[in-house]
């Protein structure tokens, strides 16, 4: 097979491939061998079948899978060992012309190929690279702590309403008297917090009112979004909720208060285990120890965004086939349009970008990533949900069993691997380069990253 690659602008390649009878002739006759032996045809005993029936009708379609399953060989083979940075996959040129497989060898067969841009980006000592170390001071502390006391927190019963208290009771619909509306609506329980109301007036009417009031307010006034009053009233449809507008009389039943937990044993023993932490200093200490943790997670996350942009311009604006990356694109989402691929086709070349580079720094660093990579930053993962949840002291073992249950996901899977190259790649670099470290807030920090 005759294999020729012509790139002229160095990122539209077209392939050419010339196949020849002796490129397919013998893997086709070895495979109709194998379909007459498992060909059940009437009149014939298994494996008898003549071969010329069994020409007839399969031979056009086996020689088209051999001669796809031939090229494809080859076409890779000489990617490979040409080192073309082939983007995507090889897609039938637009000069192509039509092929008849069913007539005499040779055939000719076409393809265009993107190729990546040709740059070098390298890192050494010589470039500096900003890095952020966020304080952990005595302010975060008290917000970890007050975080926690909030999450062991309980509701208790109160005769009087406070702010931020939860109110239960009974809510009927009135009529332009102010009397109850026969057949209205009429909701036992209903769950009101007056904290959230937005309209003033609506909630003064709560100021000071007490278990077995009786109130009368405006829940159309009260609340701004139709789902808060299908909600309120427990209808199924929120446009019909936000048609009502008449008044409703609330009979308190119940006043629930807030109360965060006590910052004592209890607690730290709840956070972190019994006997972990024998008072608050050594609380706040093993608090401070894992915000450490987390802010050094949160500069290393912002460190490669700086290291993106860095490399973006130090390599500079590149040259890609764009009209091939939209056939590309649009061969891959086949299901999404023309306007997907203009919509998202810029980003995606800055990711493409940015993936280019990536690649390069892994591979100049020699990035290794390993089954037990994956599996450690699915822990971090799984131990960094149940952190949300306020559950500090989750044992390794139920991490890891909830680490290989998110594994057997696929797209789990990869995403894992994106982030273990991603953590790797950041240890090596903050060796690589030279960091120019700066002390930082947590909210400078943060408002640093909604600038990026």
């Amino acid at each position: 097979m005759k294999v020729t690659f012509e790139n002229p602008d160095k990122v539209n390649g077209l392939m050419t491939l010339t196949v020849e009878e002796a490129d397919f002739k013998n893997e086709v006759e070895k495979e109709l061998k194998n379909y007459r032996k498992r060909a059940q045809v009437p009149g014939f005993r298994p494996g008898m079948v003549p071969m010329g029936l069994i020409k007839r009708q399969y031979g056009t379609a086996v020689k088209v899978d051999v001669i796809n399953k031939v090229m494809g060989q080859e076409m890779y083979k000489y990617i490979n060992d040409n080192h073309i940075h082939m983007l995507g996959e090889p897609l039938p040129s637009s000069q192509q012309v039509p092929v008849d497989v069913e007539g005499e060898a040779p055939y000719t067969f076409m393809f265009d190929i993107a190729v990546a841009p040709d740059f070098k980006i390298e890192l050494t000592s010589d470039d500096h690279i900003e890095y952020d170390e966020i304080n952990v001071d005595d302010k975060l502390i008290d917000q970890q702590v007050q975080a926690y006391a909030q999450r062991a927190g309980h509701y208790e019963k109160a005769e009087t309403y406070e702010s931020n208290d939860m109110l239960k009771g009974d809510l009927r619909q009135l009529d332009e008297n102010g009397n109850t509306l026969e057949g209205g609506i009429t909701v036992e329980s209903a769950l009101i917090m007056p904290e959230y109301i937005k309209a003033d007036d609506q909630k003064k009417v709560f100021d000071g009112c007490k278990l077995g009031d009786i109130l009368t307010f405006n829940p159309r006034k009260a609340y701004e979004s139709n789902a808060e009053l299908k909600g309120l009233f427990k209808m199924d449809d929120a446009e019909e909720a936000g048609k009502v507008e008449s008044d409703f009389s609330y009979q308190i039943t119940e006043i629930s208060r807030f109360t965060p937990a006590k910052v004592d044993q209890q607690l730290f023993d709840g956070v972190f285990g019994e006997g972990t932490c024998a008072d608050e200093q050594a609380f706040r200490e093993k608090i401070a120890e894992g915000l450490r943790a987390t802010m050094v997670d949160n500069s290393d996350f912002k460190f490669l965004q700086d290291v993106r942009r860095y490399c973006e311009q130090k390599v500079g604006e590149q040259t890609y086939p764009v009209e091939l990356l939209k056939r590309v694109m649009k061969n891959n989402n086949r299901d999404k349009g023309d306007d997907y691929v203009e919509h998202n086709f810029d980003m995606s070349i800055k990711e493409l970008n940015w993936h280019l580079i990536k690649e390069q720094l892994v591979e100049a660093n020699q990035i290794k990533i390993e089954d037990d990579d994956v599996k450690r930053t699915a822990m971090e993962a799984a131990r960094a949900q149940f952190a949300q949840y306020g559950m500090s002291n989750v044992p390794d073992e139920y991490l890891e069993n909830y680490a290989q249950d998110m594994l057997k996901k696929r797209e789990m899977v990869d995403n894992f691997v994106d982030r273990s190259i991603d953590r790797k790649l950041t240890e090596v670099l903050k060796n690589v380069v030279t960091l120019d470290r700066k002390q930082i807030s947590l909210d400078d920090f943060n408002k640093s990253m909604q600038a990026v």
